[in-house]
């Protein structure tokens, strides 16, 4: 199947914050008292879920929404210095080239992520903004309203366990990455509906919607 229209997670997927996420989740942890986590550490929870990170890291569950206001915080200064993966940049304009309609769905910030993207914001027709952790299926319907086509034929790529959980919950088809937060390996054992290993396999899975 080729989709129509293409939703992108941003931390993981468009943008490399791995070193990031990990700096900023020990100022997190110091902060709101949960577990700090070597480099080793941080490597060992990609094989998890969010939920058995949580639990993993001692995280209870009503400081959530506090760690992650923290965490847009922590983006938000910094977004100036996040850098896109390769390829990343080629691959929006591609899409919106060949008439694909393409959202953001994040945790983020809507400013933080623009300034991170610079001048390939352009190529975004929506961004789905401040997600909670386990709240992006919510976002994902906002956008099959504004797409305004059938979810079937939207793609939904991030490059966690939740953004399956949260496109499936959307019935948005779901697509993971293989350069991101979670190991390939445990991704693709959930069966996502595609799987890419590279950047430049991601324009061909959509259909161009003049064609």
């Amino acid at each position: 199947m080729t989709y129509e229209f293409a939703i992108f997670d941003f931390d993981g997927t468009l943008a490399d914050t791995a070193e990031w996420f990990m700096a900023a989740s020990n100022l997190a942890a110091a902060r709101f008292g949960f577990r700090q986590l070597t480099v080793e550490e941080f490597k060992g929870l990609r094989a998890m879920g969010s939920r058995e990170i949580i639990a993993h890291l001692g995280v209870p569950m009503w400081k959530l929404p506090q760690i992650a206001t923290f965490m847009r915080q922590e983006m938000a200064s910094r977004a100036q210095a996040i850098r896109l993966f390769p390829g990343v940049s080629d691959m929006l304009t591609g899409l919106k080239s060949a008439g694909i309609g393409i959202a953001v769905v994040s945790s983020n910030g809507e400013a933080a992520v623009r300034k991170a993207l610079g001048e390939t914001a352009g190529a975004i027709d929506l961004f789905e903004c401040g997600a909670t952790l386990f709240g992006k299926a919510q976002h994902f319907k906002r956008v099959v309203k504004f797409a305004g086509i059938d979810p079937s034929r939207m793609l939904a790529i991030g490059d966690e366990a939740r953004d399956i959980e949260a496109a499936r919950k959307a019935r948005i088809a779901a697509g993971a990455v293989g350069w991101g937060y979670a190991d390939p390996t445990f991704l693709k054992s959930l069966g996502p509906d595609r799987f890419f290993d590279r950047m430049d396999e991601i324009v061909p899975a959509f259909r161009v919607a003049n064609g």
